[in-house]
């Protein structure tokens, strides 16, 4: 009787055994495709839709670049304001030390990336008009035998070939550089200027076309910095510069505490008062906090291929400008 019972017991145990086996691998035979594919992809997805920061806030990668279109569509016409106001003027000066350091000479050709308005650009155009005036003076005391009608001559002759220096300005937004040619036409910038849309990961440029890249208070609104550098790298000539002025680090605790409590409670201000736009200004604020310090950014631009990076911080490291060389 035992071992009836025993061999009924075991039958039954393999019995449910296979059952269960069969039911086991048809399920996932079963649900195998679909699901090992749409968790396949749902992974692929997740790690293609990274996220990042738009300001404070963490966004997905694809929608930065929309919003920070966004935020300068809707600033542009009052930008330049804006600046003033936000700076007490003192942007100016940085932007005049960003040219002093650059020194251009006759000749060079500028891309100013993220330009905007315009600002670089044009500084860049009289900087070189101011060496172009100073060498020919030189070249007027060096000649004293020459005729004043030559000296004269030399004068009102027009720069041609090597001689002429130009300036692109790029920029991902059309309704800055649409102000920005504004600009150009009001103050007589009629030569030596083009206005170009494309986005700084992306560059509409060939290799090696540029001796000097600028990018003033543009660089943190970009998606992929990295990439940013690397076309940078890119599109400048051996032995070219590259150029960033962009809002840094404060180092001294007292004017941090004070530059903190300026920009968080005084600039959305302002935005809403001048430019009826409070949002856009409270996310210019953050974006200065998300960006990297002095030498955290220093780091990003050798990794990209830069050599002889040096920084120089203004105004107590309110902003920095960054410096290197594509060798």
């Amino acid at each position: 009787m035992a071992a009836p019972l025993k061999t009924f017991g075991r039958k039954v145990l393999c019995g449910y055994c296979h059952v269960l086996h069969k039911g086991l691998l048809c399920r996932i035979v079963a649900s195998s495709p679909s699901s090992l594919v749409s968790g396949s992809r749902g992974y692929s997805a997740g790690s293609e839709e990274k996220s990042t920061h738009f300001g404070f806030e963490t966004v997905p990668e694809g929608q930065k670049a929309e919003r920070v279109y966004k935020v300068f569509e809707n600033v542009a016409q009052k930008y330049d304001v804006m600046n003033d106001a936000m700076s007490m003027g003192i942007h100016r000066l940085w932007k005049d030390t960003l040219l002093h350091i650059m020194n251009p000479q006759p000749g060079i050709r500028l891309l100013d990336t993220a330009g905007g308005t315009g600002d670089i650009s044009f500084r860049f155009l009289d900087y070189v008009q101011s060496q172009r005036d100073r060498q020919r003076r030189r070249a007027a005391r060096t000649n004293q035998t020459v005729s004043w009608q030559q000296i004269a001559a030399n004068y009102t002759s027009s720069d041609t070939g090597p001689g002429e220096s130009r300036a692109v300005v790029c920029d991902i937004n059309k309704e800055m550089l649409k102000v920005g040619k504004q600009r150009a036409e009001q103050q007589g910038y009629n030569t030596g200027l083009s206005w170009v849309v494309g986005d700084a990961e992306e560059l509409p440029f060939d290799d090696n076309q540029f001796d000097v890249y600028t990018i003033a208070f543009g660089i943190r609104n970009v998606t992929h910095i990295e990439q940013a550098l690397q076309e940078a790298l890119r599109v400048l000539k051996p032995g070219g510069r590259f150029m960033c002025l962009e809002f840094s680090r404060v180092s001294n605790p007292l004017l941090s505490r004070f530059y903190d409590a300026y920009s968080f409670q005084l600039i959305p201000v302002l935005g809403e008062v001048i430019a009826g736009d409070w949002k856009s200004y409270q996310y210019l604020v953050e974006s200065i906090r998300r960006f990297p310090d002095q030498e955290t950014f220093k780091g990003m631009i050798e990794d990209a291929g830069f050599f002889r990076v040096q920084y120089f911080n203004l105004t107590g490291g309110v902003v920095a400008i960054h410096s290197g060389f594509k060798l």
